[in-house]
């Protein structure tokens, strides 16, 4: 009997907005660390939550969860605690027995994480419920760069954008490098594009660093996920170089990011090469604090990606006063402008000069783009959601006048 005081009823208010959480409840259940997709996920839990309910695709199906068993599963994923598992497999359970399958025509669907939208079912169950999907499209990098991920993910991505393309109300991106290749894309599958809109992302709300440098030694520092299109391998035959010419004077290179897919070259460096064994620490986890404390303090941010559809560790490492180096790209240069120092991503020996530059006390280069840097302002989550509302008002305006 305790298991029906928890169920809601259909009759229950309304709700303008429903958000796709499985990616979301499958990650953090797998107790995986957070990608910078998961991060943007929960910023729009943060946004729309109260407002809204949770969707979890599960066994099958569609569960819409009650207004209850919505706010306790955002609250719960905005702040795990020690019972998090328990919490959202009972309140899944719940919802799989009990949850609302009626109709919710004209109601937001909410979906910022990509997960799913490769299965042709997801037009049926959208059509199903009657919903209005706005999507966030984070990158087109599986198509574009094929060679930087796993096989498989360029069909996959081509299904994604299948659907966003022929079922969106509109589509949120994260910089205009991104809207350019998604029409590009469009115009050569024949396929129109829905209303869309660039809306840039904010870095992650860090607390404030610690005064005490956590290196004596300079360091520099890498952020993000090891895997192929980021370069580590670049910097980590630069910092070879680097040991074997100034041994004990070498600076230090800090990598704070998971091991990911298909960097075995990678790994083996950071594992087997005596050489710089003194003077690379790897990082797999780190906390706020630590991490804030890590750019604060470093000679610069090494940023030497083949491709990406956004980089958020620049502007996080901006957002502290934190110099950059960084691979040319399109993106980079959209976000921060003539800030950072840019560089080709296979140019070795010119990221080892510029490392060696920004390592001396009194390097002009590293002061000149300190002077840049001054009066910069970091893209804030307050204005990407203005964007987001003001265009989702549009959207709805437009669809209902064509009723």
């Amino acid at each position: 009997m305790l298991i029906f005081s928890f169920v809601e009823t259909e009759s229950e208010v309304f709700p303008t907005s429903i958000i796709d959480v499985t990616r979301l409840l499958d990650r953090f259940l797998r107790g995986w660390l957070p990608t910078g997709v998961d991060r943007v996920n929960l910023e729009y839990i943060r946004h729309f939550g109260k407002e809204a309910r949770a969707l979890v695709r599960f066994g099958g199906r569609w569960l819409r969860l009650s207004e209850r068993s919505s706010q306790t599963i955002f609250e719960a994923l905005l702040s795990p605690g020690p019972r998090f598992h328990q919490t959202i497999r009972r309140h899944v359970a719940l919802s799989y027995a009990f949850g609302g399958r009626t109709r919710v025509d004209g109601c937001w669907l909410i979906h910022a994480g990509h997960r799913g939208l490769d299965d042709p079912r997801y037009a049926i169950g959208l059509r199903r419920l009657g919903l209005r999907p706005l999507y966030f499209l984070h990158d087109l990098i599986p198509i574009t760069h094929p060679e930087y991920c796993r096989p498989g993910e360029a069909a996959r991505h081509e299904a994604r954008l299948q659907t966003m393309l022929t079922t969106g109300v509109g589509l949120v991106l994260n910089s205009q490098d991104t809207a350019n290749a998604l029409a590009a894309y469009a115009s050569r599958e024949g396929l129109s594009l829905p209303p869309h809109v660039v809306a840039p992302l904010a870095p992650a709300s860090l607390t404030a660093p610690q005064p005490e440098r956590p290196l004596a030694e300079p360091y520099f520092i890498v952020l993000g996920t090891i895997e192929p299109r980021k370069n580590h391998l670049l910097l980590l035959h630069v910092w070879r170089q680097l040991a074997i010419e100034l041994g004990d004077a070498c600076p230090r290179l800090v990598i704070i990011g998971q091991r990911g897919w298909e960097c075995e070259q990678v790994v083996d460096l950071l594992e087997r090469c005596a050489a710089t064994h003194p003077f690379v620490l790897e990082i797999s986890g780190c906390s706020d604090t630590m991490l804030s404390t890590w750019l604060a303090h470093a000679q610069a941010l090494l940023f030497p990606s083949f491709v990406e559809g956004y980089g958020m560790p620049l502007v996080e490492a901006l957002a502290h006063g934190t110099p950059v180096l960084a691979s040319n790209l399109p993106v980079f240069k959209e976000i921060a402008g003539d800030i950072p120092d840019y560089l080709d991503p296979l140019d070795g020996p010119g990221w080892k000069k510029a490392i060696m530059d920004y390592c001396n006390p009194s390097s002009t280069r590293r002061e000149a783009q300190l002077i840049r840097l001054e009066g910069w302002q970091a893209p804030s989550w307050e204005r990407h959601f203005a964007i987001v509302d003001d265009f989702m008002q549009e959207c709805f305006e437009k669809t209902a006048s064509r009723v």
